[in-house]
């Protein structure tokens, strides 16, 4: 293991960069994260998610704080939606640490897909009329909590990516508002998922730790342009974050 004032210093960079996409896309960096640990580091598919994590906890943490303070969030809200999360994503974890890294790379590859299609229809595609589209009550926003903990514990970002699109298309939220909500429920679901990685011994915390102290010291300031940005403008480059993500983490 190389001394820790070589490795440190880039992992410091990286991990800032990552963390201010993380602010600006309301994800914690972390999708992006993992691709870059399997292929930059040669990790196994499960110790990348386990070792993303480590900087995906802290700053989900520290985005939704800030992302709170633009968008208020009931607290009895709050509360319910991460209780909720967290029931969902700790077997979900379960099932990511017992399946095998190629399996668990290409489902994550397929949900990426998939996300990427929906999300560019939705950014694309004409309206045949001028009706608004339907709106869901709040009583169902707990279904995104079980949506949001699912993918938080099986992949361990996926909660963030999936959850904000659902906010914005079933219930009329704003992009920015959107993942302020999303943080909330996927910061309870990712420090579960975090301990129950660490107990399957897939977490690099040699790598994790500089990396999350370098996405701490920039990720306030994804949040604060997140609010300046068209919802349109920032749709587009949460697509487009996504479509580098899925060319990093195909097999080559």
């Amino acid at each position: 293991m190389s001394t820790w004032y070589v490795v440190w210093p880039g992992m410091l960079l990286l991990g800032a960069v990552l963390g201010f996409c993380g602010g600006l896309l309301g994800i914690g960096g972390g999708i992006l994260a993992i691709p870059v640990l399997a292929l930059w580091f040669g990790m196994d598919q499960s110790v990348a998610q386990g070792t993303a994590l480590v900087m995906i906890a802290p700053n989900v943490v520290m985005a939704f704080w800030r992302y709170s303070q633009h968008h208020p969030i009931a607290l009895k809200l709050a509360a319910s939606l991460g209780l909720i999360s967290i029931l969902v994503s700790y077997p979900a974890a379960r099932l990511a640490v017992s399946l095998d890294n190629a399996t668990l790379r290409w489902i994550f590859i397929g949900f990426l897909l998939w996300l990427i299609a929906y999300l560019s229809w939705q950014l694309y595609a004409r309206r045949r009329n001028n009706a608004p589209p339907r709106i869901l009550p709040a009583r169902w926003l707990p279904l995104v909590a079980v949506v949001a903990g699912a993918f938080s514990g099986l992949f361990t970002v996926g909660g963030g990516t999936v959850s904000s699109p659902m906010l914005v298309r079933l219930f009329g939220y704003r992009q920015a508002a959107a993942q302020g909500l999303a943080l909330c429920m996927i910061v309870p679901s990712s420090l579960v998922a975090m301990a129950t990685y660490t107990h399957a011994g897939v977490v690099n915390w040699w790598l994790g730790i500089p990396m999350a102290i370098g996405g701490l010291t920039t990720i306030s300031r994804g949040v604060a342009l997140a609010q300046k940005l068209p919802d349109r403008k920032l749709r587009g480059i949460f697509v487009l974050f996504l479509m580098v993500t899925v060319a990093l983490m195909f097999p080559k």
